[in-house]
């Protein structure tokens, strides 16, 4: 015995959504306004040219405002760069064994990974600032 196919409806193209970053509004994403902010504990995932950028997006150019003046009043840090860069290299891909390997992944140089790895030990025993 032969079936037939059921026909199905086709898809409709999907709705991308978005969230402001200040107050949790969920939005299309044409309506967006976003913006890149200087941010040291960013780093991407995907591509390591906006390593210390990170992208706001805000349902207003008010909200947007709010949010990247945050931004720029905190620091820029090196070392917290260099320490997201580090482990962004241990938590994805193949396995790091040696200080070379690690230096070759991350872009980084052998002191300048001693800086990050120093400055995540220290704010790792800080308590939060209010």
């Amino acid at each position: 015995m032969w079936k037939r196919k059921k026909k199905t409806a086709k898809p409709g193209p999907a709705l991308s959504l978005e969230l402001c970053d200040l107050c949790g509004q969920v939005f299309p994403e044409q309506e967006a306004v976003s913006c890149h902010v200087p941010d040291s504990s960013a780093a991407d995932p995907g591509n390591d040219w906006f390593d210390g950028l990170r992208r706001l997006t805000a349902c207003s150019e008010a909200h947007l405002e709010v949010v990247r003046e945050r931004y720029l009043r905190r620091p820029y840090v090196e070392e917290e760069l260099w320490a997201a860069k580090i482990n962004r290299v241990l938590t994805t891909g193949p396995c790091v064994l040696t200080l070379e390997q690690l230096a070759c992944r991350t872009g980084l140089h052998e002191p300048e990974i001693r800086r990050a790895v120093a400055w995540h030990n220290d704010h790792r025993r800080r308590p939060p600032e209010p």
